[in-house]
C-alpha cells in the first residue's frame, strides 16, 4: 500500500458536532480555520463540511444516529473525555493561544515552551473536543 500522491493532506481528522453550524463558525473565529465547503442536508443540518488550515484539513458533520455515527462518542457522553486529539501546527503559537482563549476555548494545558522544540497548548472547543496547537513541526529538521 502507498499513500495517495494526488492530495495535499493524506490524513484528515473527522469530527461530529451536535450544532455543526455553530462549531464551524467558532472553529473559524477561535482557531483560524477557513471554510472550504459546507454541504447541508434537507433539514438544514451540516451533512459534511471541510475546514482548512494551511495544507491541512478537518472534516465534520452533525451527530447522527446511523451505522457509522454509533461508533463515535461525543465528549459529553463520556464524562467530558476525548478518545483522540487533532494536532495542528501553527507558526505563532503564543498569538494563536491568545486568540483561542479570548474566543472562549477551555484551556487544558497552558501555552508552554516544549523541551523537544517549539511551543504548544491544548484546549477544548465548545462541544468538548480536545485540540492541540503547537509550533513544533516534525516534518522540518531542527
Amino acid at each position: 500500500m502507498s499513500a495517495s500522491n494526488q492530495t495535499g493532506s493524506t490524513i484528515i481528522p473527522c469530527l461530529r458536532y451536535r450544532d455543526a453550524h455553530a462549531a464551524i463558525d467558532w472553529l473559524c473565529k477561535a482557531f483560524g480555520f477557513t471554510k472550504n465547503a459546507v454541504y447541508e442536508n434537507e433539514q438544514g443540518g451540516v451533512e459534511h463540511a471541510q475546514l482548512t488550515w494551511g495544507n491541512g484539513m478537518v472534516m465534520l458533520g452533525e451527530v447522527r444516529d446511523n451505522e457509522f455515527g454509533r461508533h463515535i462518542a461525543q465528549p459529553d457522553e463520556i464524562g467530558g473525555r476525548e478518545t483522540q486529539c487533532a494536532c495542528v501546527i501553527v507558526a505563532n503559537c503564543k498569538s494563536h493561544y491568545q486568540q483561542a482563549k479570548a474566543a472562549g476555548a477551555v484551556i487544558v494545558d497552558d501555552y508552554a515552551e516544549k523541551a523537544y522544540g517549539g511551543a504548544g497548548y491544548s484546549c477544548h472547543d465548545p462541544e468538548g473536543h480536545l485540540w492541540y496547537f503547537g509550533s513544533y513541526d516534525p516534518w522540518q529538521p531542527e
